[in-house]
């Protein structure tokens, strides 16, 4: 009798033991075929009480930013001094100044502003004009009180632009209307619509990287160059304060 019962239970557990191998074999395959994610899961759960902690993420942060930080005034440093080198214009943040509009004429043929600082406050012919969105116009003139403002909608304004996503220069035309023409003296410049205009690195009569507006519509008939209409992001009808930006040269 009891050689029998020694037997039973030798079979049983020769059965358990084989149930336990294939279950090890299912959760082998298992692993196998999801690439390890169940036990990524599980490591998440449990190295998360020794994640790094939140002064160690501030140090971290900060120490990111102080890098971007000296990489951003390397490049003004470097954009300095090539401007310097070439005799280009550059704008300086520390005597701009807010001012006014007291009078627009933005549905006549000439196209200007007039603005509430003058002389007085330090204005003079040349320096920049923007409102939000983008660059406005050029001072043309000053009194004691007040300044004039040619827009860059007028046929007064030509100014030296750049066409971003190609890496090209161009010239803005003003015709009197709400939409400048851009010109483009090369017919095979791939300029699409909704491209983004500014100032040109190039131009020795404003400041690089000023916003000006996205190509509207283009005109590919003429034989020698590209034309294209341009929406200005500021809209000068409609804006009433300004910011002056002081040009050195």
């Amino acid at each position: 009798m009891l050689i029998i019962r020694r037997i039973s239970t030798n079979r049983w557990w020769h059965k358990k033991k084989t149930w336990i191998l294939f279950a090890v074999f299912l959760f082998l395959a298992f692993v196998r075929i999801s690439k390890g994610s169940l036990y990524k899961d599980f490591y998440y759960f449990i190295s998360k009480p020794f994640w790094p902690g939140q002064f160690q993420k501030e140090i971290v942060l900060e120490s990111i930013d102080q890098e971007y930080l000296i990489k951003l005034n390397l490049l003004k440093k470097d954009n300095l001094r090539l401007r310097r080198i070439l005799s280009l214009q550059e704008s300086s943040n520390n005597d701009n100044m807010s001012a006014a509009v007291i009078s627009r004429k933005t549905g006549s043929w000439w196209r200007q502003i007039i603005l509430n600082k003058g002389s007085k406050d330090g204005v003079e012919i040349g320096d920049i004009v923007i409102g939000p969105g983008g660059l406005l116009g050029r001072v043309r003139d000053t009194s004691l009180l007040t300044s004039s403002v040619t827009l860059i909608t007028s046929p007064e304004s030509k100014l030296g632009v750049w066409v971003d996503r190609i890496q090209t220069n161009g010239l803005l035309v003003g015709l009197g209307d709400d939409n400048p023409t851009l010109i483009l003296y090369s017919k095979d410049a791939d300029i699409k619509m909704g491209d983004f205009i500014s100032s040109s690195p190039a131009s020795t009569l404003l400041p690089p990287n000023i916003p000006i507006g996205i190509i509207q519509s283009i005109d590919e008939t003429l034989k020698s160059k590209k034309t294209a209409k341009i929406s200005l992001l500021a809209n000068p009808q409609v804006i009433d304060w300004v910011q002056i930006l002081k040009v050195n040269i």
